[in-house]
């Protein structure tokens, strides 16, 4: 059975026209893939006639579809790509858009957001990572928190990225605690970047992502981006810098406090962990909950708190992520029952 039949051949329907036919073909897809995820995601036909697009189904739905499109045709007029990705984000984003009502909407058009870097540019691609991207933008210190696939660590190295190469900071500082090593790097072999680098992966991985490979290594071996253990930064000053410090729950309230301190004239401060997954030796508290506990309300602070609904992976990390929350607060739930 036909979708149109499944939705009766009265369901309600609206339409959408576009003005740059160019534009349409990377819109629509190639074999209009981009309409039938949207169909798929939202359950509404979508069918393209010329330079519109008329959509059936549930009004409310067909409402999510139309502002999504919308979203996704001004994305390419400013120049942007559009995959599959931007088009599930889309929808994500007319979602939480609905949910907020016309300031919501007015967000969503709003291309200020947009993360230039020398490879792409980095648009948010959930209500979450909106307020994130506002976040490092506004703020002299922000902290991101959430699980895996929420984009708080590629983010925030996109921000940095595009402050450095945009002339805003001089350099870019990556560190993260090395827990497993016992922050004992001494005793790895190699210079400190082979000490270290296991543990900065993630962060090399996004920096390559944004960047020409020959750039990066070049600015890596300028000092332009510099790879620092956390137990490394003591009695340091950091001026003209971007800092980001990456899976920070790891941290020991010390070694944060010590971190913060860091912050000097015209720097940025990038905070990024997931409380659930702490690799402190038991009875250690994070420096990560006891500093976001700590700086509320103290202004230049920002937190956000990205949830599995921010998670922007494979879609079923998202319901990964869920299943395990499920199973972690019934957990609690069974302690404190006992």
């Amino acid at each position: 059975m036909s979708q149109q039949a499944k939705l009766g051949e009265n369901a309600p329907s609206l339409s959408l026209e576009f003005d740059d036919n160019r534009l349409l073909p990377a819109l629509y897809g190639d074999f209009d893939r981009h309409l039938a995820r949207v169909e798929q995601l939202l359950g509404v036909t979508v069918a393209s006639r010329g330079n519109s697009i008329i959509i059936t189904g549930d009004p409310a739905l067909g409402q999510f579809a139309r502002v999504a499109l919308q979203s996704l045709y001004e994305r390419l007029a400013s120049g942007q790509d559009v995959a599959l990705a931007e088009v599930d984000a889309a929808i994500r984003l007319a979602r939480s858009a609905a949910n907020e009502g016309p300031a919501g909407t007015a967000k969503l058009g709003s291309r200020k957001l947009v993360i230039h870097t020398p490879k792409k540019h980095i648009s948010p691609r959930s209500a979450g990572q909106q307020r994130y991207i506002r976040a490092l933008l506004d703020s002299e210190l922000a902290f991101g928190l959430g699980p895996a696939g929420t984009g708080k660590t590629y983010l925030a190295v996109g921000m940095a990225v595009s402050m450095l190469t945009s002339g805003r900071v001089d350099r870019i500082i990556l560190s993260r605690p090395a827990v497993e090593a016992g922050e004992r790097l001494g005793f790895l072999p190699g210079d400190m970047r082979d000490k270290i680098d296991p543990y900065l992966r993630p962060l090399y991985d996004a920096l390559y992502d944004m960047m020409p490979l020959e750039q990066v290594d070049r600015r890596l071996e300028t000092g332009e981006i510099e790879v620092a253990p956390l137990a490394f930064m003591r009695g340091r000053t950091l001026s003209n810098a971007y800092v980001i410090l990456d899976e920070a729950q790891n941290a020991t309230p010390v070694q944060m406090k010590m971190f913060l301190t860091r912050l000097g004239e015209n720097a940025r401060m990038v905070v990024t962990g997931d409380l659930s997954q702490i690799d402190l030796p038991r009875g250690v508290a994070s420096g990560l909950r006891h500093a976001v506990r700590t700086l509320d309300g103290v202004s230049d602070v920002a937190t956000t708190q990205l949830k599995a609904e921010d998670v922007v992976r494979h879609e079923l990390v998202s319901r990964i992520v869920n299943a395990y929350e499920a199973v972690e607060a019934q957990d609690s739930q069974d302690s404190q029952d006992g």
